[in-house]
């Protein structure tokens, strides 16, 4: 592995510090469905999460916690693969997108595995509208996604 290799997944496991150090704030401070309004369209309100994204799944009975656990793995062990062989020049913006991506599956899985749920505590809304509650790891995923979305528009042709 090349230093350029080791730099992206520097940077997801600061992603997984940040998420699991945020989490760790709200935990400590928070009880489930406690919230404080930070500005007029922020919350801090600890949520758990046993689905995915927008709570998908969330009522099934159980299994959904080791099938988003095997997903993040995987996802996450993909992506380490292909961060170690990307290019060491010239993949920056990919790079990114992947690491921050990595850094955010990793910090779910963390949760899935300790708690059988994703804390979430990140709420934003606008007088009755309420965009579903998320964390910094989702933050990432969803950074990271835009990049990667980005990062295939600008090299179109190669």
């Amino acid at each position: 592995m090349d230093l350029g290799a080791s730099r992206w997944l520097w940077l997801a496991v600061t992603v997984v510090i940040l998420d699991q150090w945020t989490k760790s704030l709200i935990m400590d401070r928070f009880d489930e469905f406690d919230s404080v309004t930070l500005l007029p369209v922020l919350d801090f309100m600890r949520i758990h999460n046993t689905g995915a994204a927008f709570s998908f799944l969330s009522d099934a009975s159980g299994w959904q916690r080791w099938m988003f656990t095997g997903l993040g793995i995987g996802a996450s062990t993909v992506i380490c693969v292909w961060l170690i062989k990307l290019p060491s020049r010239g993949q920056a913006l990919l790079a990114v997108s992947l690491a921050f991506i990595m850094g955010g599956a990793l910090g779910n899985v963390i949760d899935r595995i300790l708690w059988g749920h994703v804390v979430d505590f990140i709420r934003v809304h606008y007088q009755e509208w309420f965009f579903p509650v998320f964390n910094v790891a989702d933050s990432a995923i969803t950074l990271g996604a835009v990049l990667l979305i980005l990062d295939t528009l600008l090299n179109r042709e190669s």
